[in-house]
């Protein structure tokens, strides 16, 4: 599926590749409209109501994934919210074999998110897995979503890279169409980025359930 042999960078996406998505999803879609009904005292379904039809409306946007948008919106404070349930934060399986065996292998290791600076400093901390990569990039640098071919230009700009020798891991399907517009030559998809989610039917991009399907590359190394 991969040429290790070819990729000397590889780009991981954080939430529903390193880590599982059910955090995520969980916070968005019950504990926030939740703790929203019972901070501003108005009715679950009410509360529910207004986050998802704000989300619909910004989905794919830079503000969809701002923890500072979001607070300011509804007037509560989202982040510490988000520390409240950060018990469930996980890391998805083989995800540490894989980075040890990227480093192993002498691959540079860049995570790209599009995840607010509070989000990735507090999945961070809680998992310690900051150490393993050679940088970490936040699209909120820059202002402009994975979705966006010009995002790639910027994340280039920061950490320079040949797109022909680069494999990109993404579980955002758009984040792998703009990333493919923009010339990243290898591209995977996750299969079931949320553990308590149904496994999804991927086109259009080769996908994997699990790292471990793509290991070992440390093989490569003594040729």
């Amino acid at each position: 599926m991969i040429d290790w042999q070819v990729i000397e960078t590889v780009l991981l996406d954080m939430d529903g590749t390193l880590l599982d998505l059910h955090f995520d999803n969980f916070f968005w879609q019950e504990y926030l409209p939740q703790r929203y009904a019972e901070i501003k005292n108005v009715e679950p379904v009410i509360a529910k109501h207004r986050i998802v039809t704000q989300t619909r409306k910004i989905e794919g946007s830079l503000n969809w994934y701002s923890t500072d948008y979001w607070s300011e919106m509804l007037d509560i404070d989202v982040v510490e919210l988000k520390h409240e349930i950060s018990h469930k934060v996980a890391i998805r399986p083989y995800c540490i074999d894989f980075l040890d065996d990227l480093r192993c292998a002498g691959k540079d290791i860049v995570m790209v998110t599009n995840a607010h600076h509070d989000s990735l400093a507090l999945k961070m901390d809680k998992t310690r897995l900051a150490d393993k990569f050679d940088r970490l990039i936040t699209v909120h640098e820059f202002s402009l979503p994975k979705e966006d071919p010009q995002c790639w230009h910027e994340v280039h700009r920061r950490h320079p890279f040949s797109a022909q020798k680069t494999l990109l891991i993404d579980d955002n399907l758009h984040a792998l169409q703009s990333a493919r517009e923009y010339g990243i030559s290898s591209l995977l998809a996750i299969c079931q980025p949320d553990s308590k989610a149904p496994r999804r039917e991927i086109s259009g991009f080769d996908a994997i359930h699990s790292f471990d399907e793509i290991m070992p590359v440390s093989e490569i190394v003594d040729d």
